[in-house]
């Protein structure tokens, strides 16, 4: 066995529940429900990846981290404050920037796989 390799487990342990921290519903908007499993933090803590599922709705995140998507199931609409959106669907990949503030609109429940680089 090797400690150079990981391969990810089915989700049996319990989510986080509730929004991550710079995620917040949007007033007004229909509230989308998240759960997000931390399967694996590289040996240095520098990255963490694993599966996030979230319902339909909408909530606006400030990111302090670069994040690497792989969409699995779903759909999703997002837009930079004062940019142009963008959709994405099951069997998209995509980052997103440490500087990104704007909205998720999550329309089709998603789960994704995502790699976040904390330093």
């Amino acid at each position: 066995m090797t400690n150079t390799l990981f391969k990810f487990p089915e989700l049996n342990s319990t989510p986080i529940e509730g929004h991550l921290d710079g995620w917040t519903s949007i007033e007004g908007k229909p509230a989308a429900q998240m759960k997000t499993w931390i399967q694996h933090t590289s040996k240095d803590e520098s990255v963490i990846s694993g599966v996030w599922k979230s319902t339909t709705g909408f909530y606006h995140a400030t990111y302090t981290a670069y994040e690497f998507v792989h969409l699995i199931e779903g759909s999703c609409t997002i837009t930079p404050d004062g940019g142009e959106s963008q959709i994405f669907n099951a069997g998209d990949a995509f980052a997103v920037e440490a500087d990104f503030v704007g909205v998720w609109e999550v329309t089709a429940p998603i789960k994704k796989h995502f790699a976040i680089k904390l330093k």
